[in-house]
């Protein structure tokens, strides 16, 4: 007696094909040309699990409905910590490389490695004076990095992780909240508990909502005469700056401010600059606010 191997593998006839394939919609032409409204979607979603549900609940052996619910996401709209944390570390990991490169833009505008400095700011001043070669080694770059990276791509499908699901540090709680019915079953207690650590979160989200307002309210205080001396002077430095850019090249305009911006940290104050200061003197109506 021994075991039994089966392996199964993957294979395509004409390649051209396959590629064509990652151009063509997802859906079907009538979903895009009379597309359904939510309401509509989520009517049809859960139909279609209901019809999946009763079809393998007959099955041998048998499927749980719970089973087919969790399989096809069916309270994805519901809230999860768990699935917070994971989603909030999933863009994390998708920020991580503008945070990696802010960091070195960082590093080579304060000087800390004056050999890569002035290389960055040669380069600049190339790109600035034949700006014709900025896309082409853009896209030269980013072929670069994809053709390094090749040897390093994955090797074994993908499959359900645990890290990325933050399954492996979760706690009983929030795993007990996850599967939760709706509406709930549990004591009061635990309910005033849960209530409490959400607040918690939604304040986070609170405040942050409040600061990106506050920062596009600035910007539309800029027109709306709100502070008459503010508006005032940016209208007058609008229109200088309109007739020096007539006057002016772009390109010289941008090369004078890479070299100010790229300038050395003996040349630097520490003080933020005036139109930092000018900006967050604008009105906002987070002071109207209760």
């Amino acid at each position: 007696m021994g075991e039994l191997h089966l392996a199964v593998r993957f294979s395509c006839a004409n390649m051209f094909n396959v590629l064509h394939m990652y151009t063509m919609p997802l859906l079907p032409k009538m979903h895009y040309v009379q597309p359904l409204s939510v309401s509509q979607l989520d009517s049809l979603r859960y139909q279609a699990m209901n019809v999946v549900a009763s079809r393998l609940s007959r099955a041998e052996p048998p499927l749980g409905r719970e089973v087919v619910e969790y399989m096809l996401d069916h309270d994805s709209h519901m809230w999860s910590m768990r699935k917070s944390k994971a989603n909030f570390l999933r863009l994390t990991n998708v920020m991580s490389w503008f945070v990696a490169m802010s960091r070195l833009l960082e590093a080579i505008r304060t000087w800390h490695k004056p050999v890569y400095s002035t290389f960055f700011v040669t380069a600049f001043m190339v790109l600035v004076l034949v700006p014709e070669l900025i896309i082409p080694c853009i896209l030269l770059t980013l072929a670069a990095m994809g053709l390094w990276r090749y040897k390093s791509r994955p090797r074994h499908p993908p499959h359900m992780d645990t890290r990325l699901s933050y399954a492996e540090n979760v706690h009983p709680d929030e795993l007990d909240e996850e599967f939760d019915s709706f509406p709930t079953s549990r004591s009061a207690e635990i309910i005033r508990m849960r209530y409490d650590r959400l607040r918690s979160v939604a304040g986070r989200i609170q405040t942050v909502v409040g600061d990106m307002a506050t920062q596009g309210e600035r910007f539309q205080a800029l027109l709306s005469w709100r502070d008459p001396r503010a508006t005032f002077l940016f209208v007058i430095l609008c229109l200088l700056a309109a007739f020096g850019f007539y006057l002016v090249p772009i390109r010289w305009v941008v090369a004078l401010w890479g070299l100010y911006y790229l300038r050395p940290p003996k040349f630097r104050n520490r003080l933020p600059s005036s139109a930092v200061s000018f900006f967050k003197r604008l009105p906002t109506n987070a002071d109207s606010m209760l």
